[in-house]
């Protein structure tokens, strides 16, 4: 598999500028551009097979959130939160120089996107959403909020990958190979072992996450879903704990009225690695 070509992007947040990393597949001077962006406590490598298998046809990109992967931390952890991530794609799209866009996002990345795609002058002219919609189940920020920003540390890349799937149940199935390929871009070096790659103070607002506060992001959310226009999928793991059927079914009603596709045996989230689930994505993006 190609190894991606790594850059950075300076953005403004509250504090001063912070550089987000970006990894990029293919000729850099196609005008067609694919953004992947992925979930919450993930990284752009993430997109490895996505990527490599779009290449021929885009410019692929896939950032590394702010606080994730080879990209700055931010000093005021605060900032940890969607408006900065969506500024900080804004400022992307502008060093891309990238008139129209087509976007993949995983969970958070979803949500990104779709933040992105509600606005007036969109440059998002096609959305896949990865098993994420404007409501989101409770019990899965639960689960999710139960392992983000812990202190963790593992000896070897092989303890590190059994804790991830131990967490990671949802992904579907991989073989160790593919597995190992996922684990490694999620690990920094820490003397003689390894440690996440993300700031853990990404679990600050999160954890600040009111029912209030997650009323109000509902509805905004779903404002913001009814306003985009442009043509959208919408990927499901058939047993995810994050995206019901009842929201998926009701986003295909609403809004841009998605397609939705669901993939069997997997929860939270499809990885989009497997050749699969990259052929439903392919099809969709090429389709005129």
């Amino acid at each position: 598999m190609p190894e991606p070509r790594l850059n950075h992007v300076q953005c403004l947040d509250t504090r001063g500028l912070h550089r987000m990393a970006y990894w990029e597949w293919g000729d850099r001077a196609n005008p067609r551009v694919l953004v992947c962006a992925h979930g919450l406590s993930r990284q752009g490598r993430d997109f490895d097979s996505l990527a490599t298998a779009m290449a021929g046809e885009y410019r692929v990109v896939a950032p590394d959130v702010v606080g994730r992967g080879q990209s700055d931390w931010l000093s005021d952890p605060i900032g940890y939160v969607l408006p900065t991530y969506m500024a900080d794609m804004v400022t992307l799209l502008a060093r891309l120089d990238a008139q129209s866009v087509h976007w993949v996002g995983t969970s958070m990345g979803g949500l990104i996107g779709l933040g992105l795609a509600s606005f007036q002058q969109t440059p998002i002219a096609k959305l896949v959403l990865n098993d994420v919609g404007p409501t989101i189940q409770p019990d899965a920020l639960q689960r999710i909020g139960s392992y983000l920003g812990l202190p963790q540390r593992w000896a070897t890349l092989e303890d590190a990958a059994d804790y991830m799937l131990s967490i990671s149940q949802g992904f579907g199935t991989h073989s160790r190979e593919q597995w190992l390929a996922l684990t490694r871009p999620m690990l920094k070096a820490d003397g003689d072992g390894f440690k996440p790659h993300y700031d853990p103070a990404i679990a600050v607002p999160f954890r600040a996450i009111t029912p209030e506060l997650a009323a109000a992001s509902e509805a905004a959310l779903w404002k913001a879903y009814d306003a985009i226009a442009c043509r959208t999928l919408l990927l499901r793991g058939a047993d995810s704990d994050l995206l019901t059927r009842e929201t998926a079914q009701a986003m295909t009603q609403r809004g841009p009225r998605a397609q939705l596709h669901e993939f069997p045996a997997v929860g939270h989230a499809p990885m989009l690695s497997v050749p699969e689930q990259i052929a439903v994505v392919r099809e969709f993006l090429l389709a005129p």
